[in-house]
């Protein structure tokens, strides 16, 4: 579900969403490497004990 909310708000990962999608992966396969993204990022920030901050604009 995260991946989903993720694939439709977050810029950076709609972009790589819609990247896959238009090098012709399936939709499963999209959100299944958003998923993996978040999965990375998240264990990077716990790793170095920072919170998560958006890019400023």
């Amino acid at each position: 579900m995260p991946a989903l909310v993720a694939s439709r708000f977050n810029p950076d990962l709609k972009a790589k969403y819609d990247q896959l999608k238009a090098a012709g992966k399936a939709p499963k396969v999209a959100i299944t490497a958003i998923m993996r993204k978040l999965i990375v990022l998240a264990n990077a920030l716990l790793r170095k004990n920072r919170k998560w901050a958006q890019k400023p604009a």
